[in-house]
């Protein structure tokens, strides 16, 4: 077994990296500052590549805002607060079942709910709630794991000493869980960085020539720019070095925003020991 998963887990990191050096030695050529700081231009043939780059900076972002506070919360509350009754379970059912549903399904719940039915139109706002949606299941699940980790001698060292309940939670488990947590929100980033085919529905413009000044504003992302530079553009063949390199930089921006939060969870971990 020993032997199994050491070579689970060689082949495994092979093919991250044969992934990494095969986008690599295609789109290295076109990465520069110039490509980062232009937007596209000449139809997307020419140009860099920084109105998707700060608009998907601009949907994690606002995504985020609204799935961390929703996520957790809701963590806590299966961990700390529901009965286990039919209706919870029921309740958690229904959020793992979620976690398997097509990233395309979540695209027409998006167009159906925030475009269509609360008039907030094709916006950064919609794509933002919709990938805000996908990314719930796995954040409370995440979440309540983390929760449900902490040891009940905590807990019950800290009602010895006369805290609250709340109290308990606020300066026990949360700081106790928290580095779980984290884990659970940086997965959270990747897919949501990652997805395609929940904004192209909802707020993904084909080309927009300034980056979105308002939440009701459309807005260009690299994963959507990927398919449009791959599928629908004018000089398909001429573009692939733009292609490749577009996706190297939401490969190494993904990898960024992990590598922070390993870095977050690490210092609590290793502040929590102390």
């Amino acid at each position: 077994m020993t032997l199994l998963c050491w070579a689970a887990g060689i082949t495994l990191t092979a093919l991250v990296f044969s992934v990494l050096a095969f986008v690599f030695l295609r789109g290295y050529s076109v990465l520069s500052l110039d490509f980062l700081l232009e937007p596209p231009r000449d139809s997307m043939t020419r140009g860099g590549i920084m109105t998707p780059l700060v608009g998907t900076l601009q949907l994690v972002t606002v995504a985020m805002a609204f799935a961390i506070p929703v996520g957790v919360a809701t963590g806590l509350y299966f961990a700390e607060y529901a009965r286990d009754d039919l209706f919870t379970r029921i309740l958690r059912l229904a959020i793992r079942s979620l976690a398997g549903v097509p990233s395309v399904v979540f695209g027409l719940f998006g167009l159906s709910l925030f475009v269509i039915l609360f008039r907030f139109g094709p916006s950064l706002l919609s794509a933002a709630l919709t990938l805000a949606c996908l990314t719930l299941p796995l954040m409370v699940t995440a979440s309540e794991q983390a929760f449900l980790a902490v040891p009940q001698d905590y807990r019950d060292g800290s009602y010895a000493l006369g805290a609250s309940k709340w109290q308990t939670i606020r300066r026990v488990v949360l700081p106790s869980a928290a580095p779980t947590v984290i884990t659970g929100i940086i997965l959270s980033i990747g897919r949501v960085a990652g997805e395609t085919a929940p904004i192209m529905f909802t707020g993904a413009a084909f080309f927009a020539p300034h980056i979105a000044k308002s939440l009701f504003s459309e807005v260009m992302a690299l994963p959507y720019h990927i398919y449009v530079l791959a599928t629908a553009g004018t000089f398909i063949e001429e573009t692939r070095p733009i292609q490749y390199g577009t996706v190297l930089v939401l490969l190494l921006l993904v990898l960024g925003i992990c590598s922070v939060g390993i870095f977050m969870r690490s210092r609590l971990r290793r502040r929590m020991r102390r």
